[in-house]
């Protein structure tokens, strides 16, 4: 069933869990990706940069997902990630989005309460779940970089009052994750988590999760993370074998042969990580 942030997370917190929100970069990978959670009997949340919304279409996007999703039986998410521009969010949302995210963490405090209502009034009418963010995640994504240096930890006293000022659904915390972090783990400040977490009433989000060690995964689940963002791993993995594939490939061999490969790595990838965020038992290797 096609639904919203709102509805996913609410059923995670019920049950103590979070939501994989997977970054896909073309159609090919989406069907693997909804696939896989329809095996593990688990949510799924999709997202898209404006850009990737752009080169596919924001209607084409709903309506795949809406297809795949029905036809499969999976609650699935189409989630806008890191939109900073209202017409965009709008696009997203007219266009049949069940959710976007306004980040305004780069914009001083107020002004970032003030835009984010904006998007929360809007989206809201229309059914549209919002996801706001309070502090500056490090790395790169979609051309928004972040030095190490201007990283700034969320603020619990700034979350509540920036939670009740907006009406988010889900707010997005910077605890020392990086965007774009792949070949190296970070040190994730879970005592600043659970200071958020106890005076904070609404869903928390990881961005940067491809660099979260994932021995840390149960403490960050038990301390109210329920949307966990994956991106760079997926596309790293599926950009190698696609490398491999193509370079070996005769010109007139039919593209589906280089592309499936791929998609099933993809689709191997977010089992293990739902397996994960279901928090029912130790990692495992991938594959295991």
């Amino acid at each position: 069933m096609y639904t919203t942030l709102k509805e996913v997370t609410k059923t995670a917190e019920a049950l103590n869990f979070t939501v994989g929100a997977f970054n896909t970069h073309n159609l090919e990978m989406l069907p693997s990706m909804l696939r896989a959670a329809k095996e593990m009997g688990a949510p799924i949340i999709i997202q898209t940069s404006i850009d990737t919304a752009k080169y596919i279409g924001y209607d084409v996007l709903v309506n795949v997902v809406k297809t795949i999703a029905d036809h499969e039986l999976v609650d699935a998410v189409l989630h806008l990630d890191h939109a900073r521009d209202f017409d965009e969010i709008k696009a997203a949302i007219d266009s049949g989005y069940s959710s976007v995210m306004y980040d305004g963490s780069h914009l001083p405090f107020k002004e970032n309460i003030l835009k984010t209502r904006a998007v929360v009034e809007y989206a809201h009418a229309h059914g549209v779940s919002v996801e706001g963010e309070l502090g500056t995640i490090g790395g790169t994504e979609e051309g928004i970089h972040v030095e190490e240096d201007d990283k700034v930890f969320t603020r619990p006293e700034d979350a509540v009052e920036f939670v009740a000022a907006t009406g988010v659904d889900a707010l997005a915390i910077a605890i020392g994750t990086n965007h774009g972090q792949f070949r190296s783990k970070t040190e994730v400040n879970v005592a600043l988590l659970k200071e958020i977490h106890a005076v904070v009433d609404v869903p928390l989000v990881i961005h940067g999760g491809t660099g979260v060690k994932e021995e840390d995964y149960p403490e960050l689940i038990n301390n109210g993370i329920r949307k966990f963002n994956v991106g760079t791993e997926l596309l790293v993995n599926w950009t190698k074998i696609a490398k491999e594939n193509f370079g070996a490939t005769e010109v007139n061999k039919s593209l589906r042969h280089n592309v499936i490969p791929s998609n099933e790595a993809i689709k191997v990838i977010v089992k293990h990580k739902i397996g994960l965020f279901m928090n029912t038992k130790a990692p495992t290797a991938i594959g295991k």
